[in-house]
């Protein structure tokens, strides 16, 4: 499980992103770049990692669900995804 100071840093980030967003785009548009670079680093879009939304792991994450592949497999073998089931024959 990732740290809570990572997971932290994450979701500032992404709150970032949303925040300067309309204005990062008015001036890339424009071709501003001097005053681009005067925006937050962490307020581009690039700078985000996909993570699970439950334990924060960076890696085998499955954006149509939002967490990683391992709690994936545990909340679908408890049934605790609707429509996902596992398989047995």
């Amino acid at each position: 499980m990732a740290k809570e100071s990572i997971k932290a840093r994450e979701r500032k980030r992404e709150h970032l992103v949303a925040k300067y967003k309309v204005k990062r785009a008015a001036l890339k548009e424009a071709g501003d770049w001097v005053a681009l670079d005067a925006l937050p680093r962490n307020s581009s879009a690039v700078r985000l990692r996909n993570r699970c939304k439950l334990t924060g792991r960076p890696r085998g994450y499955m954006r149509q669900f939002g967490i990683c592949r391992n709690q994936f497999r545990e909340l679908a073998s408890a049934g605790k995804i609707p429509g996902i089931t596992k398989s047995s024959w």
